[in-house]
């Protein structure tokens, strides 16, 4: 029996605990912010090998939610941490505010309760950032938790009637001049519909989960064979090639997956290859190319559409990494094709050799932010300025590889001015015996796809990448 007196024994310092789940979403958002990484490419890895050691499908599912969902509100979970802190949020470490940033993220919007958010998240700095950074993120995350996410926002984000850029870039999280240039774009192609309901659609659309679409390759696969391995999966919306997988939908564990028959390709790429495929066509159908083809998708697509013709495909690209993609991906095609690695600025054929030429060129990727939230805050404005020139090279170089009378189809993940219609316009300024193709017949049952004859698609109208298409015709 001890005494008032009697000192009591220290506490065994205890050990924190090491959630699975938390541990990879915070390796790969490091690795995001460290080696300008991509999530989609850091992630899969991580899960396997924290699956090896015993972590569980639903903690998986966790981590992958914690890695986009802080990507993508990574602007409004900024605002908020720093209207909790007493510094500039840039005088906070990063991995600090990496672990805020994912407490944010459960405690705004998910289900986690808060005390079991907060909780989660300190032992999360305990074993990543230490005990004493530990106690700077417990005291920010109970801040934070004092108010849900749209009190935040009121709290945060400028008034819309003062400056509705500010307030939509935090409201949405995606940098002001991001949301300039969107709104711009779709000012452009849908004059009607330009206003701040029709932006804040787009901006929410960018943010929300992107579908999982793959593509039967025709005469390899059919959609009937993948709808009876996924039997909850649904039709695509514009693709006859295309089905949706549903929530929790495994794409590996198809055997056409595997074995490269079909893949997975959003409904935006698919429809710009069959487009090109589709359009008009003077004198013979006999030799197609695919002029910057990495990583292999849109040219599995039109390798697998040319062979049903008995015409082949030459499949370009500048990388030899990605030619080794795109060779992959077109093993075992029915048809005759060629993957070789050369650069469409400088071209390894002839004036004049192909029927049907395409160029999805290299571009900011504003038109997939769906898939690549990270990429919103790691492009410029000025990042523009460098892929211009190459954009319109590649076009140019386009033209020249198809023959009088044949179809180019020049396409871009993007819907920035700069980058679609402008570079069309530049080049075809310089270029004479070309004539523009209206490209809207060739995609049926689209809706909203403005006056032509190019075509810009839209994630909140068609479910789809932001994938923008002009098709041209040489004539001399």
């Amino acid at each position: 029996m001890t005494t008032p007196s009697a000192k009591r024994a220290p506490r065994p310092h205890r050990r924190p605990k090491k959630d699975p789940a938390r541990i990879v979403a915070f390796r790969a958002l490091r690795a995001v912010d460290e080696r300008d990484a991509y999530a989609n490419l850091v992630l899969p890895p991580l899960l396997r090998e924290a699956e090896q050691k015993g972590m569980e499908r639903r903690d998986a599912a966790l981590a992958t939610e914690l890695v986009y969902g802080t990507l993508r509100q990574q602007g409004t979970y900024d605002a908020i941490i720093a209207a909790c802190i007493d510094r500039p949020l840039r005088e906070v470490d990063p991995p600090v505010l990496d672990v805020l940033a994912l407490g944010a993220h459960q405690l705004l919007a998910t289900r986690i309760p808060s005390h079991a958010a907060v909780s989660a998240t300190v032992e999360l700095a305990r074993v990543v950032l230490g005990d004493g950074r530990a106690k700077f993120v417990n005291a920010v995350l109970r801040r934070i938790s004092a108010q849900d996410l749209d009190a935040w926002i009121d709290q945060v984000a400028p008034p819309y009637d003062e400056d509705a850029e500010d307030h939509l870039a935090v409201v949405h999280s995606h940098p002001r001049w991001v949301v300039s240039s969107l709104w711009d774009a779709l000012g452009r192609w849908q004059p009607d519909a330009s206003g701040r309901a029709a932006v804040e659609d787009l901006l929410r659309a960018d943010n929300d989960r992107p579908e999982v679409t793959l593509v039967a390759r025709p005469g390899r696969a059919t959609v009937a064979e993948l709808r009876e391995a996924l039997p909850e999966a649904a039709d695509g919306r514009w693709s006859p090639y295309a089905l949706r997988l549903a929530e929790g939908g495994d794409p590996a564990g198809v055997a056409a997956v595997r074995e490269g028959r079909a893949g997975v390709q959003d409904e935006g790429s698919q429809l710009v290859a069959l487009a090109v495929a589709a359009a008009p066509l003077d004198g013979p159908d006999r030799v197609w190319l695919d002029g910057c083809a990495g990583p292999g998708g849109k040219a599995a697509l039109l390798g697998a559409l040319a062979a049903e013709r008995g015409a082949a495909l030459v499949a370009s690209e500048k990388q030899p990494h990605r030619a080794r993609l795109v060779a992959r991906a077109l093993a075992g095609n029915p048809g005759p094709y060629t993957v070789i690695a050369a650069d469409g600025t400088r071209p390894a054929w002839a004036p004049g050799s192909f029927d049907r030429v395409l160029v999805d060129v290299p571009c900011s990727g504003l038109g997939a932010l769906r898939r690549r939230p990270e990429a919103r805050w790691r492009r410029r404005p000025e990042d523009l300025a460098g892929f211009g020139p190459l954009q319109r090279d590649l076009l140019r170089g386009a033209i020249r590889a198809a023959r009088v009378g044949g179809v180019v189809g020049y396409a871009t993940c993007s819907p920035h001015l700069a980058e679609t219609r402008a570079v069309v316009e530049d080049v075809l300024r310089d270029e004479s015996g070309v004539e523009w193709i209206d490209a809207r017949p060739l995609l049926p049952g689209l809706p909203a796809l403005g006056e032509g004859p190019d075509v810009q698609l839209w994630p909140h109208l068609h479910g789809t990448d932001a994938m923008y298409l002009a098709l041209l015709r040489r004539t001399a």
